[in-house]
C-alpha cells in the first residue's frame, strides 16, 4: 500500500520561508501529477501547486512568484518551498499524488493523499 508523509511544517513569521517535504512509501512505479492543497479553517481545500511527470507545473495565483512546486530525483518525493510567507497562508498542507500506478497492479491509476502538515504564518 502506497503512503504519503508531509514534514516540514511550522510556526513562522510573516516574510519567512519554509519548505515541505512528501515522501510516498510502497511500491510506486509512476505518478502523473504531484500537487500541494491546503485548508485553512472554514473555508474549502485549494489546489496550492502541482508539478506533472513532464514537469509542468500550475500554482494558485495568491502563490505565484512565492512558491515553487518540484519533485525529487527519486520518482516518490516532491517539495514545496515557500518564501514571503503571508498570514493567509496559514492552513493545513497536504501532499496529493495523482493517477498513481503501483508495481504490479497494472491497469489502474489511484489518487493518494498525506495526513497534512500545519504551516502558521503569524508574528
Amino acid at each position: 500500500q502506497v503512503q504519503l508523509v508531509e514534514s516540514g511544517g511550522g510556526l513562522v513569521q510573516p516574510g519567512g520561508s519554509l519548505r515541505l517535504s512528501c515522501a510516498a512509501s510502497g511500491s510506486i512505479f509512476s505518478v502523473y501529477s504531484m500537487g500541494w492543497y491546503r485548508q485553512a479553517p472554514g473555508k474549502q481545500r485549494e489546489l496550492v501547486a502541482s508539478i506533472t511527470s513532464d514537469g509542468s507545473t500550475n500554482y494558485l495565483d495568491s502563490v505565484k512568484g512565492r512558491f515553487t512546486v518540484s519533485r525529487g530525483n527519486a520518482k516518490n518525493t516532491v517539495y514545496l518551498q515557500m518564501n514571503s510567507l503571508k498570514p493567509e497562508d496559514t492552513a493545513v498542507y497536504y501532499c496529493n499524488f495523482d493517477r498513481t500506478i503501483v508495481a504490479g497492479i497494472w491497469g489502474y491509476e489511484h489518487a493518494y493523499w498525506g495526513r497534512g502538515t500545519q504551516v502558521t504564518v503569524s508574528s
